[in-house]
């Protein structure tokens, strides 16, 4: 498990950087200097403080799950089918749990957290209020559970789902063509961008985490288009102090 883990731990590091580098040179907006290092200060914190539960917490809950088989459903000896299957019924759960803090209040108190942020980079992407997290690593054991999700699938799969939030965060600017190609199997940053949109209407659409198509299917997806310059935040509100953020989902 330790090599597992700090496999996860050596890739996500290295897919964070490689985006941090292509977004600095290839930026699809110009963020200034002293608003980018006020705002990455604060999502960096939320990130270090949910590492630092990940031991005490979400781990050894996470390790609990995998470990219980409680029955013999959806056991498919082939490797590589059950992983396929296993990272489908993952990000369909991320696509409900995703709408879910949208669409129940007490949910959103903590994702709202997420989505004050005024402006977009990989840092956005592991911006997390840590009572989110832990709401989150509770309700996933049901499906981990009731699928049968092996610990080295849900660390492989987590690993994805980990690059996938800071790719399509990102303020990487891409090919026009190329990322059209991409938004038909992934969420890409115009896609997610758009879910970032301050009118709350956008706001409440592209809920997808990792394949793009689950918004189609389920009748989420926005025909808004991502312009440069676009108001990202909250409809009504505006981003807070790092202590008004941890104590925001408390009011």
């Amino acid at each position: 498990m330790i090599e597992l883990l700090n496999f996860k731990i050596i890739l996500v590091g290295a897919v964070l950087l490689i985006f941090v580098l292509f977004e600095n040179i290839f930026p699809k907006e110009i963020i200034k200097f002293k608003i980018r290092i006020k705002r990455t200060i604060k999502n960096i914190f939320f990130w270090l403080l949910n590492i630092g539960l990940t031991p005490i917490l979400i781990l050894p809950i996470t390790v609990a799950a995998t470990s219980l088989n409680l029955h013999n459903f959806f056991i498919i000896e082939n490797i590589f089918v059950q992983f396929l299957f296993h990272l489908i019924i993952y990000d369909v759960f991320l696509y409900f749990w995703h709408r879910a803090n949208h669409e129940i209040p007490f949910l959103w108190r903590f994702h709202h957290v997420h989505h004050l942020d005024e402006t977009l980079d990989v840092s956005s992407g592991i911006r997390f209020h840590f009572g989110e997290v832990i709401l989150s690593t509770i309700v996933r054991c049901i499906i981990i559970i009731m699928f049968n999700i092996s610990l080295l699938n849900l660390i492989l799969i987590e690993t994805i789902v980990l690059a996938s939030s800071a790719f399509h965060h990102s303020n990487i600017k891409l090919p026009q063509k190329f990322e059209k190609i991409l938004s038909f199997i992934i969420v890409t940053p115009s896609i997610h961008w758009v879910h970032h949109h301050k009118r709350q209407k956008e706001t409440d659409a592209n809920y997808c985490a990792i394949f793009s198509f689950w918004d189609l299917i389920f009748g989420t997806k926005s025909n808004f288009k991502r312009y440069k310059g676009m108001p990202i935040g909250v409809e009504g509100d505006s981003e807070q102090s790092l202590i008004k953020l941890i104590s925001r989902p408390l009011k």
